[in-house]
């Protein structure tokens, strides 16, 4: 018998024969070499709109000049921009250099001018009385059959 008939193929490291640095299998023996993905720090949109945006971005709203609704969430508009602010605060706040100031001008500022504009998805609604759904959708006409078709993959 020679020292070959002892030898399996689980036993021999061909990674450092290749410079590889270990890596983890998960149970499927997938590799798992991804970074972890990192913790969000508000978990919800409502505490990342309690806990963080109703402190820091503070504004007189009057009705005439900007307008917010206490039951933001009643809003499809507010909740879509909303989660825009709170999901790329999330990305930008692992940069210490300028992610603040990125997420300010890039996305802060232009989705709270929006939200907060008096002819915005607040029209109706005022902080003392909360919120008045009177907005409708805009209307739209189905374009004619065939116009816009998926794109070929």
């Amino acid at each position: 018998m020679n020292d070959f008939d002892n030898l399996h193929l689980d036993d021999v490291d061909h990674d450092d024969e290749l410079g590889i640095d270990d890596v983890d299998q998960d149970a499927g023996g997938q590799l798992d070499d991804a970074p972890a993905a990192p913790q969000l720090y508000y978990p919800t949109l409502d505490v990342f709109v309690h806990d963080y945006l109703i402190g820091t971005y503070r504004r007189h709203i009057d009705g005439r000049n900007r307008n917010w609704c206490p039951q933001w969430w009643c809003h499809a508009e507010a909740i879509a921009r909303l989660e825009a602010m709170w999901r790329s605060f999330e990305h930008l706040r692992m940069d210490p250099a300028t992610g603040t100031s990125v997420w300010f001008i890039n996305h802060a500022d232009p989705h709270m001018a929006a939200l907060l504009d008096p002819v915005g998805p607040f029209k109706y609604c005022t902080p003392d009385s909360g919120h008045v759904s009177r907005l409708q959708p805009l209307q739209v006409e189905r374009p004619p059959a065939g116009m816009f078709v998926p794109p070929a993959v």
